[in-house]
């Protein structure tokens, strides 16, 4: 029908995939029809491991795609080289019934799936292409699996012939009858079958033999590797059932098993495998026991007391738990998942309808309900009996019942970076990005330090602390330097004192109380022994869970109970894309190429744009807009950009040899990095005013987040902006200098306040219904900001004083949001349109929990 080229789009400078219709076919209506349905099904589906569309084209009669070029072989090209081992095979397997997945979630069924159609990038990635054959379902649904449709085509071929590829045909396909989206879980088999064996699931010397073999014969099951997992021989006999009716229904169930640990899963034999040294079954058995009873004797973190839980243990189970309606799970930057210690209650923070807030969900129950007073809320974590949540929101550490109730409010906490609720009645917790951990009762009162940061080895932030059974030892991630994958974690009794270090190269720790340490490293959570007698680890980390999401502050989204179940959200990657929005809420999509963005910032003159980028490890990258050229602007870690008012230079926050700090660069990479702040706070850049003042995010004595405003001329002077007891997040200069908003939660939640930038006269509330992310329009006196996912504007009545007209909605879209701290988005030049991130996929559509019962018994 046609042919794939390899072509050069000069005017964005890039590679890409042109589809050309061959000639002679451009003038068929119905083939053309065809053409263009693969066009408009393509731009229906947005998904990491599916090829995009970027446009259907002509030149007079030639008809052709735009695709993106995806390097690297096709599944079938490797395959010539022998089949792939299991551990290969199965990430392949996963990536591939995920973009299925998706297509089908959009109502599309592939009709297709086979080897050579399935990309295989240098990099591990697979990308299903060749939607030519897809066609979109009907509304209606069929009994048992969903819309059916023709498989027989209607264009192109005599009518009545057999579509798609003879060897990944499903019975049903092959006769030419109705199908429905379990097709597409038959080829599927046939594809991971063939990866696995290096052979065809249903092979013959015609295409007619290979029908026959499809209708008739079984694949050869012995040939399968001797080492896959049960679950998966399972599977795939469900897949390859040639009753449709008995055939596995959903290919995400496919994923799941795929995903599933049960090969790997942390159960109690292979935790004591982990040992150094191998013992005969019972001896291991009975050790233990002894380790769970004696590991007291620590050397420098001394007195552990471990406890077994005395319940029954039951086999290992698996399911999903969708997040109801359009909820989606929100600040995923923190731990928004926790399971209570006896596993009965699940605790999350979602976002539904323009705000989040926290839910629990009895396990027995299919229903969570969202409680009252905790909007905001982040890195929630379970009392140890149970009975409370508790949880950080507008600057404090508090706690609720699991059954709702009044919010308690136990301390400040900028921002929390993890707790953990002893036995003793103590939480530990991390209240800032750049503090040491504190301790306060449960029921509130005074704090005192846990730990303390070591300056002289660069220490930034101790965070995500996780205590012993009793309450009187933590363990915790210590940033240095580089990503949080290359943190220490560490252990260290609550009165202080030495510290041991456990792991080189981890984060998010999480202690069981029967000798066991999890973390995470790089999307995967391992597993390790810690000796009884020495405190010293036993054995070599244990990979025991993969594809776990893992943010870029080392949070990991897994919690376990305190007899071995799990709850996790699967890795996912943060697909974005640069769109314009005019004031109707209307998108128009830059050519950047999409990516795991954040912070996107415009230079004053509208022609370059920065952003961060947060590929292991977030940096700063420059779009030239009018070039269509990408480069990366920092190479030692970065973000928060902000340009100067000129655009020769551009300020933005690292970790360099400290807390985080800012530093100041010549946009035209010229000359090195100038750092603007000292001292051993955390602080972030957010804005600069006309006559050179930086307005910068740090902490005052309370460790609420306060504004300063440092000069970014002479010897760097710093001033306090507008002090209050209040924490304050996202100062914004207007484009005259004159103002500064910014969002306070002086009223008890988050709202837009403005003042002015000299310090003179009172703060002047803006917003009346909650407020975040503000930014000025250009001409100084109208101001945009977020509430949930609406985008507000209010105007101030005069250019020479602050009083607010009515606040108005503008749109209300489903944009990516930040945590608070500083806005997502930005305004044009003209003030006409907003420039903001649209979430393809990855966290920001996150709806979906993973439990395991009895993971790691």
């Amino acid at each position: 029908m046609g042919a794939v080229y390899r072509a050069r789009d000069t005017r964005l400078d890039r590679d890409v995939a042109v589809k050309v219709v061959h000639p002679p076919f451009a003038g068929d209506t119905e083939r053309m029809v065809r053409f263009e349905r693969e066009a408009r099904l393509l731009a229906s589906l947005s998904h990491p491991h599916i090829a995009t569309i970027h446009g259907l084209e002509h030149d007079g009669e030639m008809r052709f795609l735009v695709m993106e070029l995806v390097p690297g072989l096709t599944l079938a090209e490797r395959l010539k080289h022998g089949g792939l081992p299991v551990a290969e095979a199965l990430p392949i397997a996963s990536q591939i019934a995920a973009a299925i997945e998706a297509a089908h979630e959009r109502g599309v069924i592939h009709r297709d799936l086979k080897p050579g159609n399935i990309m295989l990038t240098p990099t591990g990635t697979a990308k299903v292409l060749d939607f030519g054959l897809a066609k979109a379902l009907a509304r209606d649904s069929s009994a048992d699996g969903g819309a059916v449709e023709d498989t027989r085509t209607l264009s192109g071929t005599s009518a009545g012939t057999v579509l798609g590829t003879a060897a990944y045909m499903s019975p049903e396909q092959a006769r030419g009858v109705g199908v429905d989206r379990r097709t597409d879980v038959w080829a599927f088999g046939c594809v991971l079958y063939e990866m696995l064996t290096e052979r065809r699931a249903f092979a013959g010397r015609t295409e007619s033999d290979i029908i026959a073999a499809v209708l008739t014969a079984e694949p050869d099951w012995s040939a399968l590797p001797a080492d896959l997992p049960p679950h998966l021989v399972r599977l795939l006999h469900r897949c390859l059932e040639k009753d449709v009716r008995r055939r596995l229904r959903d290919i995400g169930d496919a994923r799941l098993e795929i995903e599933a640990p049960s090969a790997t899963a942390l159960d109690v034999s292979s935790a004591s495998r982990m040992a150094a040294s191998p013992a005969p079954p019972r001896t291991r058995a009975l050790s233990r026991v002894g380790a769970a009873a004696a590991i007291a004797a620590l050397s420098g973190v001394a007195g552990w007391t471990l406890k077994l839980d005395p319940r029954p243990v039951r086999p290992a189970a698996h399911f999903s738990i969708a997040l109801p309606g359009d909820a989606r799970l929100a600040a995923i930057d923190f731990p928004a998942v926790a399971i209570s210690p006896r596993e009965t209650h699940i605790a999350y923070v979602a976002e539904a309808g323009g705000s989040s807030q926290l839910y629990v969900r009895p396990l027995e129950s299919l229903v969570a309900a969202a409680i009252p007073g905790t909007e905001g809320a982040i890195s929630p974590f379970f009392s140890p009996d149970g009975e409370w949540i508790g949880f950080f929101s507008a600057g404090k550490l508090k706690k609720v019942a699991i059954s709702g109730g009044s919010v308690r409010t136990l301390a400040d906490a900028a921002i929390g970076f993890g707790g953990a609720w002893g036995a003793d009645g103590n939480i530990v917790f991390a209240p800032n990005n750049g503090s040491a951990l504190l301790q306060v009762p449960a029921d509130g009162g005074a704090t005192r330090p846990v730990t303390v940061l070591d300056a002289a080895r660069g220490e930034f932030s101790h965070r995500w602390p996780s205590l012993t059974s009793d309450g009187q030892h933590v363990i915790y991630a210590v940033g240095i330097e580089g990503s949080w994958d290359d943190a220490q974690i560490v252990a260290q009794s609550v009165r202080g004192g030495d510290r041991r270090v456990l792991v080189e190269g981890g984060t998010h720790p999480r202690y069981l109380q029967d000798g066991r340490l999890l973390y995470a490293r790089g999307g995967a959570i391992f597993a390790m022994v810690i000796d009884a007698r020495t405190g010293k680890t036993q054995g070599q980390p244990q990979r025991v869970l993969e594809s776990i999401f893992e943010s870029s502050d080392g949070a990991a989204q897994f919690s376990i109970s305190s007899s071995g179940s799990i709850v996790y959200v699967p890795g996912v990657e943060n697909d974005r894309r640069v769109v314009w929005v005019d004031h109707t809420g209307a998108v128009q999509p830059l050519a950047v190429p999409r990516g795991p963005y954040s912070s996107p910032r415009l230079s004053p003159d509208g022609r370059a744009l920065a952003l961060v980028a947060a590929r292991n490890g977030e940096e700063i990258w420059i779009y030239d807009i009018a070039g269509g050229v990408l480069k990366q602007f920092t190479h030692g870690g970065g973000s928060a950009p902000v340009w100067s008012s000129d655009g020769d230079h551009l300020a933005f926050s690292a970790t360099r040899d400290g807390p985080p700090a800012v530093f100041w660069r010549r946009t035209d990479r010229s000359g090195g990095d100038e750092r603007l702040s000292t001292g051993a706070d955390a602080q972030v850049p957010q804005s600069v005013s006309p006559d050179g003042q930086l307005a910068v995010l740090g902490q005052d004595a309370r460790g609420n987040r306060d504004i300063m405003l440092v000069s970014l001329a002479g010897d760097h002077a710093v001033r306090q902006f507008h002090p209050s007891p209040a924490s304050e997040s996202a100062p914004t200069f207007s484009r005259n200098g004159r103002w500064i908003a910014y969002v306070s939660d002086e009223s008890g939640t988050n709202e837009i306040y403005a003042a002015r930038s000299d310090g003179i006269g009172p703060a002047v509330r803006l917003s009346s219904r909650g407020g975040t992310e503000p930014r000025w329009h250009p001409n100084s006196t109208e101001v945009f900001f977020r509430s949930g996912t609406r985008m507000m504007t209010v105007k101030l009545r005069s250019t020479l004083a602050l009083a607010p007209g009515a606040e108005r909605l503008l749109f209300d879209g489903a944009f990516v949001s930040g945590t608070g701290l500083s806005a997502e988005y930005d305004v044009s030049p003209d003030g006409a349109r907003l420039l903001m991130l649209e979430a393809l996929g990855g966290a920001d559509s996150v709806r979906e929990l993973r439990v395991i019962l009895g993971w790691a018994r």
